[in-house]
């Protein structure tokens, strides 16, 4: 499997390397494409925003056998969940799935690039079939409406094993 990073065009090339170098640490199969401006039928005139479930099904469409497309932007993103029909997220990916997203737009200023790959290595844990952990430190633990991403370390021993049997390589982390 190869990872794509597929920037939007919104999101700054120096963020694109950086998130790029940080992801080959754990995964060295990293592809970044060039950028795209977003699905016309994504954005959500109502309330500025953009829907991550449109952003991922064009990704996916757009995305052949043995890769993983994530897409990166700043901009707001949100998803219906439960009877919210429009609530802003960080980052979503499907178990399993082709395709991800992943936003800066929710993040702390401080740390934004830390934060910013867990983000998006957590929505990449989803593409691989990783559910949400209960183990507070670990990259895949649910935000439950929050940015607990500076708690978080590393994945925890089993999803980390599980993405090893994934050929993933942890090289750094």
């Amino acid at each position: 499997m190869t990872i794509l990073i597929q920037p939007f065009k919104d999101f700054s090339s120096e963020n694109v390397k950086q998130t790029a170098g940080e992801i080959r640490k754990i995964y060295p199969s990293v592809k970044v494409l060039e950028p795209i401006d977003f699905p016309e039928n994504a954005y959500y005139k109502a309330r500025n925003r953009y829907r991550a479930d449109s952003i991922i099904k064009f990704l996916d469409n757009h995305t052949k056998e043995g890769f993983v497309t994530i897409g990166l932007t700043s901009k707001d993103i949100s998803v219906t969940k439960g009877k919210i029909k429009d609530y802003g997220i960080m980052g979503l990916g499907y178990r399993p799935g082709k395709a991800c997203i992943a936003s800066t737009f929710r993040l702390n200023k401080k740390n934004r690039d830390e934060q910013f790959f867990k983000i998006a290595i957590h929505e990449l844990g989803h593409t691989q079939g990783l559910k949400h952990c209960p183990e507070k430190t670990c990259f895949m633990r649910d935000a439950e409406g929050g940015n607990p991403t500076d708690e978080e370390t590393d994945f925890c021993k089993k999803c980390k094993t599980f993405l090893i049997n994934k050929n993933w390589k942890f090289n750094s982390i």
